[in-house]
């Protein structure tokens, strides 16, 4: 290792090698339980798949799905699906008897992957909160305001956003030096378990890093408070039960998204909690379980989705059976 100053800090880089592995310890006080939980993060990670993979394809072949609303309820169902896939295969893996280690660069990949994904989805949900307040608050003007060239320019506002987002945090943690040790206390990267495994002072990093995840949080659920609060105002506007009742449930299911999604964000790295296992399992909510719960929010509060997923089903379900059917005729025959 070259040093060009005789600082103590060199002297004492240099008796040390760079790690170029990390060790995931997974989740605490859960020894024994590996099968168990193999299984039941398995079935939360392929009904995350299935059902995100369900509400994606409806909303592209369901012509009366093609609206502002269900355009940005498809980029979720695409977040969703690769924001579990960060961390889950490995974390299975390693419940299934498989070696714990990490590189250096998947370690990294982990971090960037999981923070570009996550701030993205962040910016959606801002984006979509402005959308249900464009179509309650002015309804008359909602397409021409939400028309096609705006969709995809808030759509890609929110990748860059979430690149811009994750790729700071990621140059802030591993420019920095790490010698040992290599043990990350929980089952995959992210800022609060790397940092302070890092050999020299990460002071600096630690407060840019919780200060853009909070900015970035904050901020976006300020404008999401502040799209509801015009959005009850206009509703309390109406002069109908059934219209106020019609309104809100435009927005029921988006709520409760932001809810699930907003409060283990806020945990996490407003409040960390002062255990790692109570760190764990608010990541578990986090990545594994709040992404397989959006599938059976917005079918069971939507009853557009509903129609479309079941004509869907019906058309796809009947297809396969005359495959069945006629395979069996030509091998009769």
């Amino acid at each position: 290792m070259l040093c060009f100053s005789r600082t103590a800090w060199c002297i004492h880089m240099q008796n040390y090698t760079s790690v170029t592995e990390f060790i995931l310890l997974g989740i605490p006080n859960t020894g024994g339980l590996e099968i168990m939980l193999f299984v039941l993060f398995l079935a939360f990670y392929l009904f995350t798949l299935l059902g995100n993979v369900l509400i994606f394809l409806t909303i592209l072949v369901s012509s009366n799905l093609h609206t502002p609303m269900y355009f940005f309820l498809g980029n979720l169902s695409v977040f969703d699906i690769f924001f579990p896939s960060v961390s889950s295969p490995k974390m299975m893996l390693y419940l299934a008897g498989q070696s714990r280690t990490i590189s250096y660069q998947g370690c990294a990949s982990q971090l960037f992957f999981y923070h570009v994904l996550g701030g993205t989805e962040c910016f959606l949900y801002t984006v979509m909160a402005y959308d249900r307040f464009v179509a309650v608050c002015h309804p008359l003007r909602y397409a021409v305001i939400m028309n096609r060239k705006v969709c995809i320019g808030l759509t890609l506002g929110t990748w860059l956003g979430g690149c811009l987002h994750g790729g700071i945090l990621t140059f802030l943690v591993f420019t920095l030096p790490y010698c040992g040790p290599n043990e990350v206390d929980n089952f995959f990267c992210d800022i609060p378990v790397v940092l302070p495994l890092a050999c020299a002072d990460s002071s600096l990093a630690q407060m840019v890093s919780f200060t853009n995840v909070d900015v970035v949080t904050l901020t976006c659920f300020f404008f999401i408070l502040t799209s509801y609060g015009r959005i009850v105002l206009c509703i309390l506007k109406i002069s109908s039960s059934e219209g106020r009742c019609r309104a809100f449930s435009t927005c029921s299911a988006h709520l409760t998204s932001i809810v699930l999604f907003y409060g283990p964000v806020m945990l996490i790295y407003l409040w960390p909690a002062s255990s790692p296992w109570l760190d764990s399992v608010i990541q578990v909510l986090n990545n594994i379980v709040t992404p397989s719960l959006n599938p059976l929010i917005y079918t069971l509060r939507n009853k557009d989705v509903k129609l479309a997923l079941r004509k869907v089903l019906t058309q796809v379900v009947p297809i396969s059976g005359y495959k069945v059917q006629g395979q069996f005729l030509s091998e009769s025959l």
